[in-house]
């Protein structure tokens, strides 16, 4: 069974960094893909990075060149690098895994996505 565990939000002033963990099992990094997403009160979940077949990452525009994301596979684990946060940036982070993935597939949507993590708060307020 897949489960995902958020860690690392927390509150923090325009500017300054945060790095988000999520732990995965029961998931295949091989024939997988994993995403983050975001969402803030009163507004869609929105996708903000993605990890496809293993090795294939993609940043959305309004946080590429801030944010970053890596991944473990030995510690089943991928972060997300977040730096120079924006008010903007605030809302929960969830991290989600479609189990199959088929070579080729780019799911960027939440409801292509099977699995999800319970959710980790990031606040960025002066």
């Amino acid at each position: 069974q897949v489960q995902l565990v958020e860690t690392g939000g927390g509150s923090v002033r325009p500017g300054e960094s945060l790095t988000l963990s999520c732990v995965v099992s029961g998931f295949s990094y091989r024939t997988g893909c994993l995403a983050w997403f975001r969402q803030a009160p009163g507004k869609e979940r929105e996708g903000v990075a993605y990890i496809w077949e293993g090795d294939v990452t993609y940043l959305v525009d309004s946080v590429r060149g801030r944010f970053t994301q890596s991944q473990n596979s030995y510690a089943r684990t991928v972060y997300l690098q977040m730096r120079r946060l924006e008010p903007d940036d605030s809302g929960t982070y969830y991290c989600a895994a479609r189990v199959d993935c088929s070579s080729g597939a780019r799911p960027r949507r939440p409801d292509e996505f099977t699995h999800w993590g319970q959710g980790t708060q990031v606040r960025v307020s002066s």
